[in-house]
């Protein structure tokens, strides 16, 4: 099966392969090695200087252990979408004092109304989704920077979960504190593991902030990360093998202006068809480029398409959340081709006999 959904994603069997070698001591400088290696790369992919920490966790679980660890007094959630509401509801779970201020699906973040929130002087901690997974929306990082930059007391959290690795995230370029990904989208990777870079600011807060658990403890974490290159429990270690080697793929073998191009043309492509036969949810500008939401204003029965697409080897995705009923998610991330795009768009026509 061709996983057409904004993941998890298909993956390499190169890169399945990597993951069959044997184990190692989660405590032996063999795997202090590895984990520098790929901090290391993932510093060049995220364009950042700053300090990397692994995490044998799904993003969330990296969202969690950053909302929880670094959020001192109180927290403003900006969402527009379902994993920007992630970070509300990851709040309210860990009784972090937090406000939310949520746009429509599919428009993106307005920079007057976010400066109008910061304005208040309440929160020393902001959450972002960069590219919004249920809706499509990329957030431009060049617009919100302008307003990020006037209040530097606020640490910013940026959720880069379905973008790292397939567009350009120069986090350094920003008043970007803390970066949180994951492996098992854009990277093209299986899910487990997730990353957090962390800007000095960021590193000082740890140490004031009381209450941030055990598992997800972001200063236990960077602790030892810092001291031996290690976790503090049992990491996914086949999965990073993976990453190591994936890094170097993208880094070296691939190129990384290659593959941000890649994606930008599967993007273009996929948004051209979507225009020709529907229409999109996502303005011009803010569009995503690991993923298009397509609107299906011919209400065409989404039902029957997903169960002959996967009798054709394909896995549909239909909207998410209130948006399913009518709109459907076009993936183009990871290692997908153009021509492997172009296949899956043609079925579709086939199925819903488009002309």
């Amino acid at each position: 099966m061709k996983l057409f959904i904004p993941g998890p994603v298909d993956v390499r069997a190169d890169v399945l392969q990597v993951m069959s070698k044997q184990m190692m001591s989660h405590r032996s400088e063999d795997i202090s090695i590895l984990q520098n290696s790929i901090t290391s790369k993932l510093k060049r992919v995220m364009g950042t200087s700053n300090d990397i920490v692994i995490s044998s966790s799904s993003g969330t679980g990296s969202m969690e252990m950053a909302l929880k660890s670094l959020t001192l007094k109180k927290a403003l959630v900006i969402s527009n979408g379902a994993f920007g509401d992630r970070f509300f509801e990851i709040a309210k779970f860990n009784q972090i004092d937090a406000d939310y201020h949520r746009f429509e699906d599919g428009k993106a973040i307005d920079p007057d109304i976010l400066e109008s929130l910061l304005k208040t002087h309440q929160y020393d901690t902001l959450t972002i989704t960069h590219n919004e997974t249920s809706t499509g929306v990329m957030n431009d990082l060049n617009e919100l920077d302008v307003v990020l930059k006037k209040f530097p007391d606020v640490l910013v959290i940026l959720d880069t979960v379905s973008s790292l690795g397939g567009t350009s995230i120069q986090i350094d370029q920003y008043h970007i504190d803390v970066c949180v990904s994951a492996s098992q989208k854009a990277l093209g990777l299986p899910p487990g593991l997730s990353f957090i870079s962390l800007s000095k600011e960021a590193i000082k807060r740890l140490e004031d902030v009381p209450s941030r658990g055990y598992y997800l403890n972001l200063k236990r974490v960077y602790d030892l990360a810092q001291k031996k290159n290690q976790y503090p429990s049992t990491p996914t270690i086949s999965i990073m093998y993976a990453l190591d080697y994936q890094l170097d793929y993208i880094i070296e073998k691939e190129g990384l202006i290659n593959r941000y191009q890649r994606h930008l043309e599967l993007a273009k492509f996929t948004r051209a068809w979507a225009k020709k036969h529907f229409d999109l949810l996502v303005e011009e500008g803010y569009q995503s480029n690991t993923l298009t939401t397509v609107i299906n204003c011919h209400n065409y029965n989404m039902t029957y398409l997903k169960d002959e697409l996967k009798k054709s080897g394909y896995i549909f995705s239909e909207g998410y959340g209130k948006l399913k009923s009518h709109t459907f998610r076009i993936a183009h991330m990871g290692d997908r081709t153009l021509d492997e795009l172009k296949e899956y768009l043609k079925r579709i026509e086939e199925i819903w006999q488009l002309s």
